[in-house]
């Protein structure tokens, strides 16, 4: 790590008794200072990078007005208001130079992507002329400029192609490579430490014994860290055992820049998380008024960030859509863009639901009587993974709502808005 502090101590403290779920997410971008320093990669091994730099075109995209069909070139002026009649006089393909400017009363045979004779300022498709002999015959109504793609038409040089803090996705790597960049510089990926803990998990591969679950946890968690486009850092299932824990702890603070635990958050006798945080480091537990959602333990350990997750993997999940994927955003200087929220009916009904909490419920949409509806599974146990995997997104219910009934408008948040 750093000499230099990046991260304050306790950066996690507030003084509230109760986060609501917008200000927990605030308190998170406001309190954590990017960490993933800038390092040249190769455009087209930039997929779901972060951007560090604006991209700045040097120059007009298309550099040149071009073709947009396989036709003939003209001048709009040549063509008369019924059928007209010109010699072809030349050929153009992509990639070459015009051997001559073109006049008025003649065509130029030109294919898509080839550069505009000059004097030219119209195609037409070679659909639509009639060939005879050496000249076209092209029919009336073509309009000005028509199939041609004026230089600069994309982008202006000068213009910003792509901003610093975007995710690359396969349209920003097309929109800078159009620009000739081979080279960008991006986010260095966030190391993540994942550790899961408790006598009682296993890993799967290996028999199970009395009392004992299959670790279904990491699995979950480093598909959501591929996803979130971070490296994993597997530090194994760690016993109930003091030394053991603190042991993973501190070399796990060493190599990565965030630490992920499941389960031995709480504090009860044999969880030994809290209690080596709070030794090595600062934590804080944020009561958060969100369901799933028990205190989330948050704090770090020099200048590595620590979440605490909950064990039961459907609040894990929730907690990482929530809470991490904003963090890891901080974390590179990326933009955070909160997932959109689509307004849908109702298609169920719920009599009562607390107050003042904000509840997520695993869901789908489902077409009836020619309208989308949301549905939500009836049983909402954090336990219960069948409901991710046959989930297309979340339901969210604010802090203010105490019933839904079928027909009221709910938010559904596809997981696609998480990147899933």
């Amino acid at each position: 790590m750093n000499a230099r502090r990046r991260i304050l101590d306790d950066c996690f403290l507030h003084d509230r008794d109760r986060l609501r779920h917008d200000e927990a997410v605030a308190l998170i971008l406001q309190r954590l200072s990017p960490v993933a320093e800038p390092q040249p990669v190769a455009t087209h091994r930039a997929l779901g990078r972060i951007l560090t730099e604006d991209i700045v075109a040097p120059r007009d995209v298309p550099a040149f007005a071009n073709a947009a069909i396989d036709g003939y070139a003209v001048a709009h002026a040549s063509l008369a208001t019924g059928e007209t009649r010109l010699p072809v006089v030349m050929r153009v393909t992509a990639g070459r130079t015009p051997a001559r400017p073109l006049a008025t009363g003649e065509a130029a045979r030109i294919f898509t992507g080839a550069a505009m004779p000059q004097g030219a300022d119209t195609c037409i498709m070679q659909e639509d002329v009639n060939i005879e002999g050496d000249d076209v015959v092209i029919p009336p109504g073509v309009k000005m400029g028509a199939n041609t793609r004026k230089g600069g038409e994309d982008v202006k040089s000068g213009d910003t192609v792509v901003t610093a803090g975007t995710r690359l996705r396969p349209q920003e790597l097309a929109a800078i490579a159009s620009t000739g960049r081979d080279s960008i510089a991006c986010a260095r990926r966030l190391r993540v430490a994942l550790i899961s803990t408790g006598d009682e998990v296993v890993r799967p591969g290996n028999p199970l014994g009395s009392g004992q679950v299959y670790d279904s946890n990491h699995a979950l968690l480093t598909g959501l860290m591929a996803a979130a486009g971070v490296e994993s850092i597997d530090f194994g299932i760690q016993p109930d055992k003091r030394e053991a824990v603190r042991l993973a702890v501190a070399k796990a603070a060493q190599e990565a820049d965030v630490i992920l635990t499941t389960g031995g958050a709480s504090r009860g006798e044999a969880d030994f998380i809290v209690e080596t945080i709070q030794e090595m480091g600062s934590l804080h537990a944020w009561q958060i008024a969100v369901k799933p959602g028990r205190p989330l333990a948050m704090g770090q350990v020099g200048d590595t960030v620590f979440f605490g997750l909950p064990g039961n993997p459907v609040a894990a999940f929730i907690t990482v859509l929530l809470y991490v994927q904003p963090m890891f955003a901080r974390l590179q200087s990326a933009h955070w863009r909160p997932p959109r929220r689509f307004q849908v009916p109702s298609g169920f009904a719920i009599p009562k639901k607390k107050a003042d909490r904000r509840e997520f419920w695993r869901g789908w949409l489902e077409e009836r009587e020619g309208r989308q509806v949301a549905m939500k599974f009836a049983r909402d146990g954090s336990g219960l993974i069948t409901g991710l995997t046959r989930a297309e997104g979340l339901i969210e219910v604010t802090e203010e709502t105490t019933r839904v009934e079928p027909g009221d408008m709910v938010s559904f948040i596809p997981f696609g808005e998480f990147g899933l």
